[in-house]
Formats: structure tokens, C-alpha cells, sequence
């Protein structure tokens, strides 16, 4: 149970904690190790499911409502996968790659690899056939498994391009496909000993491949070990300190293709005991929450801006009461800021209590948010206006940072946030600044390379340690920020370095603007593309009389929606110097989607998709 700082009282649960719940964790790379000396994912797995039997370990959804397998039931079907892979003849070394969406069956086909010696490695969902091959050669897997017919097609279409495939297994078969072999025909098997079959693998095998988004190039595929996510698990579990971490319930819904929702809700959920609720459709994220009412949320940070959209938005519709709950934010947001620290006055704890009381509450449990002990943002920038707005009507939101090369988390912290930065580095993780500012890193979480790119590896890993490839700062507190990408730095024709990335992050402060992209390298000057709020910008439209409000790419050439934009990315562009400035927009109507050529399937921007799309905007602005 929550309590307030001072009153003694039980607190509603999001209320902000005391400073004394800080997780300053003072634990060593070298405990770390011991902890985790001679584990690996699947003895992890055995020994958290055999303690926890009887406690829900999965729930999914259908027309009929909601199901679900004890850890028992998930136990069970892994050791019967587990001997129908060995009876196919995978075995130590073997790889098998995957298609499936957020549904249980994932887990369990994935968990089972581990009790041969096997490594299975997630493909993203909206992968075309072209980097179906090239992903499933790559990695030289020797198994396939997919979940329907829309996904075997795309391994059908590049078959014979694949001799080292044996053979793939179909969740969901199509009729008269005798050439595959059935998940349901695998749990037929007499389920094999676990604990024996644990032995099948060692701490420093590999445990998967998580392949990089391709933006700069082909995918890499980050080799990651048993040690690296059993260390890393613990410690997370060492830096969040909630205490009780069996039976929070969260609902998995990012690809398991990437390290966030891998380490989330499979590797922790396996080790911890999480219950989680499988949301096959990422766009449905919003209403599984209002149902799971989850303890624990990752989301990437257009998931959390969708959210605060659609509150704005609602409130919107009666400006006076928008207008009292934003006035209630700004009064919130210093006292949150107070009580973090453990610097708040009695007085300032009471009036965010009365705050929360007659409106965050209730603004907490209409989407679902009204339960969370631990709320995360990561994979891109979060704007700190954005996140201050989270934490001060009592969603514990803070920003983790990290790499699927550091097999996810580098720096995280969950109380004690400073809005704008990553936190400090996670227990027993060795975070510094290398002469040019670029954010290194060393500790057990460090992936052993990329599968057969050495040069990349040595480029990647230099004396023990990993260079990011960011840039950062970090202050006397061991908060670090990130500046930007080394790579994406833009470069004017002054030759003045602008990060795009804190420059997108204010552009989206501004209400009607959903997402943004920064132009400007070799340019006169900064400009960018900004794309309406497809929440927000309909709800404005109508306040202010305008016809065809629904019709984005109408609005986006309005008059009215144009001064309105421009007059916001005016105002948010203050704070940066003249140079640095965006001296231009061009409003697009089109929201631009995760998994397409202009977005990576969490939504960070694939620039040169960008840049190749709008060609001829771009020219315009510069024209």
C-alpha cells in the first residue's frame, strides 16, 4: 500500500511516493554475477513456474472474453514443445525464427528453444518477404514458426531460397497444407523433464538475436546471451525495488522482434512472475488497459502522447473544465516534482492530494492508468513536458534508456526523476562519457557481438566497452541526457550541429502537432515536417467553425489550422537560440504509422524514409 509522506494515510494508488522508495542501489557488477552465476532463461523459468503453479502466468482475449494458463499450464505445453522440438532434431546450436503475434502461444514456443539448446530469434510482423529471407538465411535458422496463413505466405514466397529451413510450424494452418507441422500435433507430446533439459544449454550460449531496425543499413543481429538477460533481469529487479513483483499484471503488446517487450513481458514475466495479458493488435493497447488495469506499462512515447491526446481532447470538448484541469497540472507539477525529492511541505501534500481527488483520479482510471505502480517510456525521446504532465496527475511515468546491445536498459530510474534525462545507470552498469561525448557502457548486459560482423563488433565494442553512438551529458547527480544520435546531428550549411531529436520533442508540445521531423542538414536553414494530431486537430477544428473537420489533409491546408500551428511552433521555439530555430513547417495530414517506411516498428523516425517521401515538400520549403 501506497502512503502519502506525511499524513500517514493510505494514498490512492498513483499518488506520488516518498523519497525514501528511491532505488539508490549501491550493488556491484561483481553481485550481479554472483546472482547470477550458472542460470539461464529456461532454469530461471523452471524454478519461478514450479513456486508459482497455480497463478495466472498468461491471459489472452477472443470472442468468448478472456482465458487463461496458470504457470502450471504454461510449464506443461513447454515441456511437451520442448520434446517435439528434440524429436525434429534441433538441438544445441540450431536456430529457429518466429512469426507470431502477442498471443500466449508465442511464449511457450519460444521458452521450449531454451530446453534443447536452441536460439529463437523474433521477426517484426510487417516484415516482407525480402527480409523474411534475408533474416531467416542470416541467422541460419533451421526452423520455422508462424502463426497464420498471412504470415506462411511470406515464407512461401522465398522457400526455395532457404535450403538450411526444414521446416516450419503453423499456429493457425491453413486447410490442406500437409507439408506443415501443426502446433497443436506438438502438444501431443509426452512432455519431457525440464529440469533435465535445462542442462541442454550454459549462461555464456547464445540465448537470441534481436535484429537492429535497419535504418542506417541491413539489420544487425545483436547476439545476446543466458547471462546477459538473466543479469540483466536482476538488475531491474535491484533498480525498480517494488518489492513484490509476483502477479503484476501488464499487458504485452509491443513486437517481440524488439528488446523492450522481449525483456518486459518474457524474460522478466518468466523470472518474476508477472501475469500477462497478450494484445495481439498494438492499436488496441488503449482498450486492453482499460480492461487489465495494469501494474506495470511499457509504452513507447507515441503510445503515452496518444493517450494525453486523447485526454486534451475529451476535455477539449468543455473548455472550461479543460481549462480548470490544466490549471490543476501546472499547480501539480512542481509539488510532484517537491514530494519526489522528499522536499514538500505538508500543506503541498494536501493540495495534491485534493487535486488528485477531484481530477486526476478520475482522468487515471477513464484510461486505465489508475493501478500502475510502474509506468515506462522508452525506444525514442520523450518530450519532459510530456512526462512532467504524467507524473503530476499521478502516473509514475520516467524514461529508461538503452540498446538492444545492452539487452534493453542502460539507465532507469523510477522515482527521484529528473524530466529530460534517462536517469542514472541500473544496478551494477558502468555508464561514462568518452572524450567526444559519446555515451559507453559496460556491464553484464553487454551483447557477445553482432553474428558475423566483426567489424562491426569492433567498431560496436572497444576495450569492454560498447560505444552507443549517442551523445550525452551527464550531471552531477549521474543523470544522463542524450543530445542526439552521432549520426543524425544535423549539420547546417553555417556550420552550425543542431540536434533534431530535442527540436522534434518541443515541435510536438505544440497541441495540434502528433509527430514531427526536423530538416535542415546542409540547409540555410532549420525547417520541418509536421503531421497533425489526428485526435486533436478535429476537436479544434469544430471549436473554431471549420467544415470538413474530420478530413486531415483539408485541415493541413486551412488557413486557420496553419497561423494556429505556426503560432505554436513560434512560441515553443523560444527557448532555443536563432539559429537552432525551425524557421519553417509544412503540415501534412497523413499520420505516418509504425512498421512502414517511415516509421520502425516502435515508432522512431526512419529519417531517409522521411526525407525520400516528401522529396518534394521538402524542396518546397527551401524553394
Amino acid at each position: 500500500m501506497y502512503r502519502t509522506p506525511y499524513s500517514g494515510q493510505p494514498a490512492r494508488r498513483g499518488a506520488p511516493t516518498v523519497s525514501e522508495t528511491t532505488n539508490v542501489s549501491t550493488i556491484t557488477d561483481e553481485e550481479l554475477h554472483r546472482r547470477v552465476e550458472g542460470a539461464t532463461i529456461g532454469s530461471r523459468f523452471v524454478e519461478t513456474a514450479r513456486s508459482l503453479a497455480d497463478r495466472t502466468a498468461l491471459r489472452w482475449k477472443d470472442d468468448d472474453g478472456w482465458h487463461e494458463w496458470t504457470f502450471s499450464d504454461y510449464l506443461d505445453r513447454t515441456a511437451r514443445v520442448a520434446a517435439a522440438y528434440a524429436d525434429l532434431g534441433v538441438g544445441p546450436g540450431d536456430r529457429i525464427v518466429l512469426m507470431v503475434r502477442n498471443i500466449p502461444e508465442f511464449h511457450v514456443l519460444d521458452m521450449a528453444a531454451y530446453f534443447v539448446g536452441a536460439t529463437p530469434i523474433s521477426i517484426y510482423n510487417s516484415s516482407s518477404a525480402d527480409q523474411v529471407r534475408y533474416l531467416t538465411e542470416h541467422s541460419g535458422a533451421c526452423l520455422a514458426v508462424v502463426e497464420d496463413e498471412g504470415f506462411l505466405a511470406r515464407f512461401d514466397a522465398v522457400r526455395d531460397d532457404l535450403p538450411a529451413l526444414r521446416s516450419i510450424i503453423a499456429i493457425h494452418p491453413p486447410a490442406g497444407r500437409d507439408d506443415l507441422l501443426r502446433y497443436e500435433d506438438l502438444l501431443g507430446h509426452d512432455p519431457c523433464d525440464l529440469e533435465a533439459a535445462a542442462a541442454a544449454c550454459q549462461p555464456d550460449d547464445l540465448a537470441t538475436i534481436i535484429y537492429t531496425s535497419g535504418t542506417t543499413g541491413p539489420p544487425k543481429g545483436v547476439m545476446l546471451t543466458h547471462r546477459n538477460i538473466c543479469w540483466t533481469v536482476e538488475s531491474l529487479r535491484e533498480t525498480i525495488q517494488l518489492g513484490e513483483y509476483v502477479g503484476k499484471r501488464l499487458v504485452s503488446y509491443l513486437p517481440m522482434a524488439h528488446i523492450a517487450e522481449r525483456v518486459t513481458s518474457h524474460y522478466q514475466q518468466a523470472m518474476l512472475g508477472f501475469e500477462v495479458s497478450c494484445c495481439p493488435d498494438p492499436s488496441q493497447v488503449a482498450a486492453y488497459a482499460g480492461e487489465v488495469r495494469p501494474n506495470v506499462m511499457f509504452g513507447v512515447p507515441r503510445v503515452w502522447e496518444k493517450i494525453y491526446a486523447g485526454v486534451t481532447a475529451a476535455l477539449a470538448a468543455d473548455p472550461e473544465k479543460g481549462q480548470k484541469f490544466e490549471e490543476a497540472v501546472a499547480a501539480a507539477r512542481p509539488i510532484v516534482e517537491k514530494i519526489d525529492w522528499g522536499t514538500a511541505t505538508e500543506e503541498e501534500v494536501a493540495t495534491w492530494n485534493f487535486l488528485d481527488e477531484v481530477a486526476f483520479s478520475q482522468v487515471r482510471q477513464l484510461v486505465g492508468l489508475d493501478q500502475l505502480d510502474l509506468a515506462i517510456t522508452g525506444a525514442a525521446p520523450i518530450p519532459a513536458e510530456l512526462l512532467g504532465w504524467f507524473r503530476a496527475i499521478g502516473v509514475p511515468l520516467s524514461e529508461i534508456y538503452g540498446l538492444s546491445e545492452s539487452s534493453g536498459p542502460m539507465t532507469f530510474t523510477p522515482t527521484r526523476v529528473k524530466a529530460g534525462t534517462v536517469g542514472p545507470a541500473i544496478a551494477g552498469c558502468d555508464v561514462r562519457l568518452a572524450e567526444d561525448g559519446e555515451v559507453i557502457c559496460r556491464g553484464g548486459n553487454i551483447f557477445a557481438g553482432y553474428l558475423d560482423n566483426a567489424d562491426a563488433t569492433a567498431f560496436a565494442l572497444q576495450d569492454g566497452w560498447l560505444h552507443t553512438g549517442d551523445i550525452g551529458e551527464i550531471d552531477d547527480d549521474g543523470y544522463l541526457r542524450i543530445v542526439d544520435r552521432k549520426k543524425e546531428l544535423i549539420i547546417t550549411a553555417g556550420g552550425k550541429n543542431i540536434s533534431p531529436a530535442n527540436l522534434e520533442a518541443a515541435l510536438k508540445l505544440v497541441p495540434l502537432v502528433g509527430q514531427a521531423c526536423v530538416i535542415g542538414d546542409q540547409r540555410p536553414f532549420v525547417s520541418a515536417l509536421v503531421v497533425l494530431d489526428p485526435d486533436v486537430a478535429p476537436v479544434w477544428a469544430r471549436q473554431h467553425g471549420i467544415e470538413d473537420a474530420d478530413d486531415l489533409q483539408a485541415l493541413a491546408d486551412h488557413p486557420d489550422v496553419v497561423a494556429e500551428v505556426e503560432r505554436g511552433v513560434a512560441e515553443v521555439m523560444e527557448e532555443f537560440n536563432n539559429a537552432e530555430r525551425v524557421k519553417k513547417v509544412r503540415i501534412l495530414g497523413e499520420e505516418w504509422l509504425p512498421d512502414s517506411e517511415l516509421l520502425t516498428p516502435t515508432s522512431k523516425l526512419k529519417r531517409r524514409g522521411v526525407h525520400a517521401r516528401y522529396a518534394d515538400e521538402i524542396g518546397e520549403l527551401y524553394a
